[in-house]
């Protein structure tokens, strides 16, 4: 006679139990959701509306066009009277440092998550940066220029299109940057 099987059976694990949470008020987010809400908080804020580029004035100029004019207009002036005329005359590294330090003070305000900062400082970017164009006589029209070309190509795409062209640049001949 043949010997019945046995059927293994398993025990089920016992859970850990959770503690309970605290009742909250109604429509009051629960204590996880409430740490998630804080961190949530501090992030920037997009905007309520679609960013719409500076309108042109009733000459066809911008923003950014009309402080390159000033800025320009300023070189040469006398640094005692003019921020830009006393930029401009400290020379190209001062420059460029300066449109370093603003560049990381920005970096910073974005990361704090502090959105009126992250708008002034890059506000101070864009103007050094212009400060830094004319240092170097680079034309906003240049700038545009290279836009323009860029626009509508993927970033991507654009990307890997520079980095096939760099050992080309340099004779190498290698899809591998040198």
């Amino acid at each position: 006679m043949a010997k019945p099987t046995k059927t293994k059976t398993t025990k089920a694990k016992p859970t850990k139990a959770r503690p309970k949470a605290k009742p909250t008020k109604k429509g009051a987010p629960k204590p996880k959701q409430a740490r998630a809400l804080k961190k949530s908080s501090t992030k920037l804020k997009p905007p309520a509306s679609v960013a719409v580029p500076p309108a042109p004035d009733e000459n066809g100029t911008s923003i950014l066009d009309r402080l390159f004019s000033v800025v320009s207009s300023r070189r040469g002036a006398d640094p005692m009277l003019s921020h830009s005329a006393r930029l401009l005359s400290r020379g190209s590294a001062k420059v460029a440092q300066k449109f370093g330090e603003e560049a990381v003070e920005c970096l910073i305000e974005a990361i704090r998550g502090d959105h009126r900062a992250l708008v002034a400082e890059s506000a101070d970017v864009l103007y050094h940066l212009i400060v830094m164009w004319v240092d170097a006589d680079v034309q906003p029209e240049e700038v545009w220029a290279e836009l323009r070309r860029r626009e509508g190509i993927s970033g991507i795409a654009e990307r890997a299109a520079r980095v096939r062209a760099l050992p080309l640049a340099f004779g190498v001949h290698t899809n591998k940057i040198p």
